[in-house]
């Protein structure tokens, strides 16, 4: 539900269309499933080359291996990129959100350098040019050599635009994770609701079940499906969240914010401020003075 909150996104829809715009390449933000492509057919700007090899049954296992191979080294690697049996090069960017990776903006479908025709020989022998009748080897020729080119410089470029925008889209995760929404199930809004009166308390699993309805086993499984949080994690950040905007008063002690907004100690306060924003609340406070 997160992912697809990202990709409805106004952030996500207008990088798109300016990257598809600037670069002619397709920007897909898909999920962890091994089994796409690494493209999905029928995105904007998705190379004509791959839809038509989208006709040829043994291309449709090639591209979910690729997509396979793909996922399972940026995982490991973070963005990378590589060469289908066509010879196209494709990238996935992971998006990350806390610990682990939210899903991935893919791109490419292009070649390095301009094709041969010993290229084109080698791809038919890939896909079987017996089984092809002329009509589609025609298609797979011309849609073949009128795919792009783009040299590796100006495309490796391409994906540290990605890379940041890619860190973009976590941060705007974790915004998405504490803000409601208008169609989450009552069970979550009436969580929220609670939450957000006591954060300044201690807050237990078990009240916020009881206020949810459901035992405590199934509100958390419910509630990480709608936030992509855990409870706790999720009033942490809301906690940060009313840190901040007391941080910003000139007159405010950090000491104070933080017992104010709920945490039982400073140094948790400091972790927990430190691990969310990726600062401390001081240097937090003094680069926001500087804006």
């Amino acid at each position: 539900m997160l992912l697809q909150r990202l990709r409805e996104s106004e952030i996500f829809r207008v990088y798109q269309e300016a990257f598809r715009n600037a670069t002619g390449l397709p920007l897909q933000f898909s999920g962890t499933d091994l089994e796409d492509r690494c493209v999905e057919i029928g995105t904007p700007g998705t190379a004509e080359l791959c839809e038509a090899l989208n006709l040829c049954k043994n291309s449709c296992f090639a591209c979910i291996e690729t997509n396979r191979r793909l996922l399972e080294e940026a995982e490991v690697n973070g963005p990378t990129s590589c060469h289908c049996f066509a010879g196209l090069v494709s990238s996935a960017i992971p998006v990350r959100f806390q610990d682990c990776i939210l899903g991935y903006l893919k791109t490419g479908q292009v070649f390095s350098q301009q094709p041969t025709e010993q290229d084109f020989g080698g791809l038919l022998e890939k896909i079987g040019r017996n089984g092809l009748d002329t009509g589609t080897i025609e298609l797979l020729r011309s849609t073949f050599f009128q795919t792009r080119a783009v040299e590796p410089v100006r495309y490796s470029s391409m994906i540290f635009l990605l890379q940041s925008f890619a860190l973009q889209l976590g941060q705007q995760a974790d915004l998405l994770a504490v803000q409601g929404q208008s169609e989450e199930p009552s069970s979550v809004a009436k969580a929220r609701e609670f939450i957000e009166t006591r954060l300044h308390e201690p807050i237990t699993l078990s009240s916020v079940a009881r206020v949810a309805g459901f035992s405590e086993s199934h509100f958390c499984r419910i509630f990480r499906e709608v936030t992509g949080l855990t409870m706790t994690d999720y009033i942490s950040r809301r906690r940060i969240e009313r840190a901040k905007k007391e941080l910003l008063k000139v007159d405010s002690r950090v000491s104070s914010v933080a017992f104010d907004v709920g945490f039982q100690s400073i140094s948790q306060f400091n972790r927990t401020f430190t691990r969310i924003t990726g600062t401390s609340p001081t240097k937090w406070r003094a680069a926001k003075a500087q804006d």
